[in-house]
């Protein structure tokens, strides 16, 4: 009997094959979707335009190449420009919150969070190399990879004297904090500028 009820339990059920769905990118009318949504909202608010929604503003992808793209094509944006457009690169590297993260043609589909940190984009023999604050990079299976950040400069632009006169500043107030929030808010200084301080430096 017991041995009657455990096979039951432990039994494995038969798998059955699933058919794998299209990643957005690879969606051939991304504007389809919207369609049923703008001839609804003219239903019940005609004297008004419909809003745009994100499809809106995108682009289709090819879908997933048979075989290895030669390039990997960027994209970098930020709440207020666009920093690479459709550009086709050797390899980008990250400054996750796990790590340091190369990109490079073929990589696996990954979201990845992104802390204060160097990001550099590799052509050929020529980097491109920017301080970010924060952000995400959303790498698809097309060998496509968009990153979108914060805050971003150039790293030229920063002034070595100015980042070290910051430092020292937040540490002060790090050290001198009495309150949860001053004390938040004084790490996070100590943070960014730790890292541009090690962006320039190292």
């Amino acid at each position: 009997m017991l041995r009657q009820l455990t096979s039951r339990i432990f039994t494995r059920p038969t798998t059955t094959a699933v058919a794998r769905r299209a990643f957005s990118t690879e969606v051939a009318d991304l504007a389809t979707g919207d369609d049923a949504f703008v001839q609804s909202w003219k239903k019940a608010i005609p004297n008004i335009d419909p809003p745009k929604t994100p499809s809106q503003y995108m682009q289709p992808r090819p879908p997933t190449p048979s075989t290895l793209p030669t390039k990997l094509t960027v994209n970098f944006v930020l709440p207020y420009s666009s920093e690479l457009s459709q550009k086709e690169v050797d390899m980008v590297i990250v400054p996750a919150t796990t790590g340091q993260m190369g990109i490079l043609t073929g990589h696996v589909p990954t979201i990845a969070e992104l802390k204060p940190g160097l990001l550099s984009v590799h052509e050929g023999n020529e980097i491109t190399k920017y301080f970010i604050s924060s952000g995400f990079a959303f790498i698809h299976p097309n060998s496509y990879a968009d990153i979108l950040a914060v805050e971003a400069v150039s790293l030229d632009k920063l002034d070595q004297n100015q980042v070290q006169k910051g430092l020292n500043e937040f540490t002060q107030k790090l050290s001198s904090a009495s309150t949860d929030s001053e004390k938040a808010e004084a790490q996070i200084g100590v943070d960014v500028h730790s890292a541009m301080n090690f962006a320039l430096t190292g």
